[in-house]
């Protein structure tokens, strides 16, 4: 996941000469920071990477769909062959 640098130097400066006090301007800071620290963003890289596992889970279930399909029409096409030897 990526990360995004803040610089918390700035930014409690900004604060400062917004009118906050250093102690304020500090407890903002360091909750802005564990709060975008928690928020992780997605690349573009990563989700390519998941695009292309979705695409392969996709795939695996289209093959195990088909699969199951399949024996299906076997087993009825083995049942009306059985039905009509009855009739």
């Amino acid at each position: 996941m990526a990360t995004i640098t803040f610089d918390t130097h700035k930014f409690i400066r900004r604060l400062e000469t917004s009118g906050f006090t250093l102690e304020q301007a500090e407890a903002v800071a360091e909750a802005f920071r564990e709060a975008s620290g928690e928020a992780e963003l997605a690349t573009r890289q990563d989700l390519r990477e998941l695009n292309l596992h979705l695409e392969a889970k996709i795939n695996d279930i289209k093959f195990d769909l088909v699969k199951w399909i399949a024996g299906m029409l076997l087993a009825q096409a083995g049942l009306v062959a059985a039905l009509v030897k009855l009739l």
